[in-house]
């Protein structure tokens, strides 16, 4: 995504605005990423180098936590507790998929790119989430 773009996509006069947008963001892909897990773990499996039932296991669970970060950005002033839950939960992603690399899985190529390219993405939807929860201030409950 461009920068252009990205900026138009976050730019508002309600601060509200751009939270919900990021949470929404955030649930189309990480909701997108888990059904593709989910329904294609097996190939997508041997195209990562990460063993399929795995990829099953993650893709149910992203799916499931990708329709409350949605139901999360519907709703007109998303409550704090579980927005900072989503933040403190998309780092503590990030950082295990990082570990991932060197601790339990043997990726192949492609898994040695998207395992990181993922973890980045995870942890900048949550660093735009925590400055728009910032610029939203104490009013978002």
């Amino acid at each position: 995504m461009s920068a252009t773009l990205f900026a138009g996509f976050a730019r508002t006069t309600v601060p509200q605005t751009a939270l919900r947008r990021f949470l929404a963001l955030d649930a189309v892909v990480t909701t997108g990423n888990g059904l593709a897990y989910a329904l294609f773990g097996a190939p997508l499996g041997r195209l990562l180098g990460v063993p399929g039932p795995t990829l099953l296991g993650l893709g149910l669970f992203l799916t499931a936590y990708g329709a409350g970060v949605g139901r999360l950005a519907s709703r007109r002033r998303p409550p704090v507790l579980p927005v900072k839950f989503v933040i403190e939960a998309n780092y503590a992603w990030a950082a295990v998929s990082l570990l991932s690399l060197v601790l339990w899985f043997s990726p192949t190529t492609a898994g040695a790119v998207w395992i990181p390219a993922q973890a980045l993405t995870v942890a900048g939807f949550a660093l735009l989430q925590q400055l728009a929860l910032r610029a939203a201030g104490s009013g978002t409950q």
